[in-house]
């Protein structure tokens, strides 16, 4: 199976972080884009060197799954570590393994310690749980992979206290434009939903008091979609079994052709297969769609259950995001709900795109200015992007003119990050240990004698970021710091794109002429040259 060009990337990649010591790395590829594909090609080449692999997962279907595709996509077979089923004695390099199973020391302790010498752990943003440390720690000397979909800002952290590096990560967008994954349309519906009464529970809202709260609006969530899921195959995530039941019922009774799936359906595969082959049009389900099952056909998501948790929504959401030729699929049209309520973490479709979360609370304040039109989340961004620069912007022409006042020898590091137009360093947040500590005294050191104002950089992650851009810039020949804390203070405009040559000799100019602009240049519009 030819692996396209990311995926192989992300197999490199990870062998690269193995091959430099990274004993525990992570690979982050959005839903749809193949990462059972990439860990398969992965255990083969383990399996290659000698090594012997086990693939841990939470859930039945996933294990299921990772030895079909393992199987389809490299002819190597799998034994299984779950229930009455052992791996011990067989002659399978590749296990599949039940973390539930494992995890038992009775189980955990028939294994030598050495037995696997590589862990691939699928949906790995469940590993921070004790069970999955035991096994991590019984095979303390094995190499680590993590595979996930795009994982929240949260369990990044919490991941970092697993995981010593990122090893490859694939971005929903940049799927989307290379085509590998359907482009998504976001309407906001203007309907507001009360959430004030719910309760939070590990972290996110309680299911009992959601399906409480959602009762009365749900007649109103039918009545908007058919407006807009009519001619859409639609799945539709709720909080609790009674609730979609429920919503299923209303739904049959508005013209649609709805089921229902959960945790106890005995007729669950047949449903599935129905629901694949077009009998229904919409199929409601208590959260339990969210991980190992795809229907590429599905063009339309509606989220009823409001979550805290951007994996879990990325989830959600990822069951209508694989392409789908021939079956007329354009986009995926993601309906998204005015939730009312105190807490301003809710998931939105800006979660799925934004790495920073300025533009995040940016694009939902727009979409719900224009609630009720259909939105290209990725056209959605770039809008709410230049909106917080142009922000920043004014933020900064205020911050600037304060610091002209006090005269300060050194750049703030805001001035240089929209001078350059770095957004990455603008929007940079540590994820690993070492990258959330404080700047070291040599960081500091070196910043300020390049020129860059240290207080205002409150990690270490942030710090040599800002320490090997000012490195780059020194051999492209950029401009330094203090050329252009100098030049923006006459009024000359992003002087951080212009050459060093170039800003040396407007330097020499102005110190020429009395250290004031010459009459022919108008900062405003001078680009440099």
């Amino acid at each position: 199976m030819e692996l396209r060009p990311y995926q192989k990337e992300a197999k490199d990649s990870i062998f690269q972080a193995w091959d430099d010591g990274i004993h525990k790395t992570l690979l982050v590829l959005p839903t749809g884009c193949g990462k059972t594909i990439v860990f398969a090609k992965v255990t083969e080449q383990c399996v290659q060197k000698g090594d012997r692999v086990l693939i841990l997962a939470h859930r039945g279907e996933l294990l299921d799954q990772a030895a079909d595709k393992i199987g389809k996509s490299t002819g190597l077979g799998c034994a299984t570590e779950k229930a009455e089923q052992t791996c011990l004695g067989s002659f399978f390099r590749i296990t599949v393994g039940s973390v539930q199973s494992l995890m038992r020391e009775s189980r955990l302790s028939r294994f030598p310690k050495n037995y696997f010498n590589t862990i691939i752990i699928d949906e790995a943003h469940h590993c921070i749980s004790d069970g999955y440390q035991r096994v991590l720690k019984h095979f303390e000397d094995a190499k680590v992979l993590g595979v996930t979909a795009t994982p929240d800002r949260g369990d990044m952290k919490n991941l970092g206290s697993v995981f010593e590096s990122l090893a490859y990560e694939y971005t929903l967008p940049k799927a989307i434009k290379e085509g590998y994954l359907s482009p998504i349309k976001a309407v906001t519906i203007p309907l507001q939903v009360d959430l004030t009464s719910v309760g939070v529970q590990s972290g996110d809202f309680k299911l009992g008091d959601l399906g409480t709260a959602l009762d009365p609006y749900l007649q109103g969530i039918v009545d908007e979609m058919k407006k807009y899921c009519a001619d859409r195959k639609t799945v539709v995530f709720l909080p609790l079994v009674k609730t979609s039941q429920k919503f299923r019922d209303l739904l049959n009774a508005n013209g649609f052709q709805a089921a229902e799936v959960n945790g106890e359906s005995r007729d669950r595969a047949e449903v599935l297969k129905d629901f694949e082959n077009n009998k229904y049009n919409v199929l409601c389900n208590s959260m339990l769609l969210t991980e190992g099952w795809d229907c590429p056909s599905v063009d339309c998501i509606v989220v009823l259950r409001p979550t805290k948790v951007r994996s879990l929504y990325c989830q959600m959401v990822g069951r209508g995001t694989r392409l789908s030729p021939g079956t007329g699929k354009e986009n995926l049209l993601l309906l998204d709900f005015l939730w009312h309520t105190e807490r301003h973490e809710l998931c939105h479709p800006a979660s799925l795109i934004c790495e920073n979360e300025e533009v995040a609370q940016q694009m939902t304040k727009n979409m719900e200015e224009s609630a009720g039109c259909p939105i290209d989340i990725e056209e959605a961004e770039k809008t709410a992007a230049e909106d917080v620069v142009a922000q920043r912007e004014e933020a900064l022409a205020k911050q600037l003119a304060e610091m002209k006042r006090r005269k300060r020898k050194l750049v703030d590091p805001l001035q240089f990050e929209m001078s350059i137009q770095a957004e990455d360093l603008a929007g940079y947040v540590p994820a690993f240990g070492w990258e959330m500590s404080p700047p070291s005294d040599k960081q500091k050191q070196t910043l300020e004698k390049l020129g860059i104002l240290p207080d205002q950089i409150d990690n270490a992650g942030k710090a040599a970021k800002v320490l090997d851009r000012l490195n780059k810039r020194r051999v492209e020949g950029l401009t330094t710091p203090k050329q252009i804390r100098f030049l923006e203070q006459k009024g000359f405009q992003h002087v951080g794109t212009w050459q060093f040559d170039n800003a040396k000799h407007l330097i020499d100019r102005i110190a020429g002429n009395g250290w004031k602009v010459p009459y022919d240049i108008d900062p405003s519009t001078y680009k440099g040259e």
